[in-house]
């Protein structure tokens, strides 16, 4: 229970002593199925930050077959944008491309109003970019690079959400992209992995924020995955042998991860908020 939320009467006091068909005295009765659309996000509206390409992209054309018409909001990768856009519009939805800096507040109310302005809602939102710049001697992280870093991965994500708090309607949902190294930490990516606490952190308290209007929040905190920013930040022999120390002994690619979002966005997990999944190959974190 949440710090000062008090108890409420929400079914008749009762108990249910026979030893045969107690359930059936049960009243309300337990619910045990709901329809379900072949859709899961039919009709909806999704924001996916850093969308062009890796988990984000992943998550657009997962979203886009389930239904959902989708914006990504990515930096400046004007190709690959527009490969992922060519892909959601070929499944049969439509995708809106929105470049810009998310670090700046201002950015993040035009992606909110553009949606608004070509969907006229807004349903699920992914705060899924992210940069990292691995160093391997704490005094090797420059002011400008701490900056940098906190502000594109935690500060992004309170921009977009004070943005679309307006639009966001009861059963909406928010993801978070963390990492595993939020959990286990990381010795050469420090401010990496500070931010991805916090995304942590900041999950768990938004998502109390939002209970009262039935909006969920909340996060998933992949393993080693497979995509563009690692052969972009990492020693090529750090490279070849990238995700072989998980259990699984491998590097998962960003289809194995956007599961985890359609789930997290889906009436499926009407039922689940503040949380962070795991999929990271294998490995234990105290989450």
């Amino acid at each position: 229970m949440q710090h000062g939320q008090k108890k409420r009467k929400v079914r008749p006091a009762q108990k249910v002593k026979r030893k045969q068909g107690k359930e059936k005295q049960m009243q309300p009765q337990p619910v045990y199925e709901k329809e379900r659309d072949v859709l899961r996000l039919r009709n909806k509206t999704a924001i996916i930050t850093g969308g062009d390409s890796g988990i984000g992209r992943a998550v657009a054309i997962a979203f886009a077959k389930e239904g959902a018409d989708v914006v990504i909001a990515y930096h400046e990768d004007n190709e690959d944008a527009r490969l992922t856009a060519e892909r959601v519009e070929a499944i049969g939805q439509k995708c809106l491309l929105i470049a810009g800096d998310i670090g700046k507040p201002a950015h993040c109310k035009k992606i909110v109003q553009q949606t608004i302005n070509r969907f006229g809602r807004l349903d699920i939102v992914v705060n899924n970019a992210g940069i990292q710049f691995p160093q391997d001697e704490l005094s090797a992280i420059t002011p400008e690079q701490l900056k940098k870093t906190f502000e594109t991965n935690i500060f992004a994500m309170f921009y977009l959400v004070q943005a679309a708090e307006p639009y966001l309607q009861e059963g909406a949902s928010i993801i978070n992209t963390s990492s595993v190294t939020a959990f286990r930490g990381s010795s050469h990516l420090l401010d990496y992995s500070a931010t991805k606490g916090a995304i942590v952190s900041f999950t768990r308290s938004l998502s109390a924020y939002f209970a009262k209007k039935n909006i969920r929040v909340n996060g998933v905190a992949p393993g080693p995955v497979w995509t563009p920013l690692i052969p972009a930040t990492f020693p090529p022999a750090h490279v070849s042998s990238f995700g072989s120390d998980t259990p699984l002994g491998r590097a998962g690619e960003p289809v194995e991860v956007a599961g985890s979002y359609v789930f997290l966005a889906s009436e499926e997990a009407s039922y689940i908020t503040g949380q962070i999944l795991h999929p990271n190959g294998g490995e234990i974190v105290n989450s």
